[in-house]
């Protein structure tokens, strides 16, 4: 069976990498029960360091959205060069926006 794959970057989702579900609309803002996409955590990780709560429930619920995003499409491009267990050796939380 094909691994799923991630929806930002294009690259294969083995089930030995790191993955997580994002909230095509945040929780907060009204998305609980709402759609969700399988990604890779860096990919998901990158998304919530780019965009506040407010902007992805006003501006960018849709994958389509998301990877317009200039920020967004610059790190998909970078990343979908790696492998799919590839993860930031840089510590810490999000990046400043």
């Amino acid at each position: 069976m094909p691994h799923p794959i991630c929806p930002l970057c294009a690259r294969d989702i083995p089930p030995d990498v790191p993955q997580s579900r994002h909230h095509l609309i945040p929780k907060l803002k009204g998305g609980k029960g709402g759609p969700t996409v399988l990604m890779h955590h860096i990919c998901h990780r990158e998304i919530h360091a780019t965009l506040t709560e407010a902007e992805l429930a006003r501006s960018y619920s849709t994958m389509d959205a998301l990877r317009a995003h200039p920020r967004l499409a610059k790190f998909a491009e970078w990343v979908a060069k790696r492998p799919p267990g590839f993860r930031s050796k840089v510590p810490g939380g999000m990046r400043k926006r």
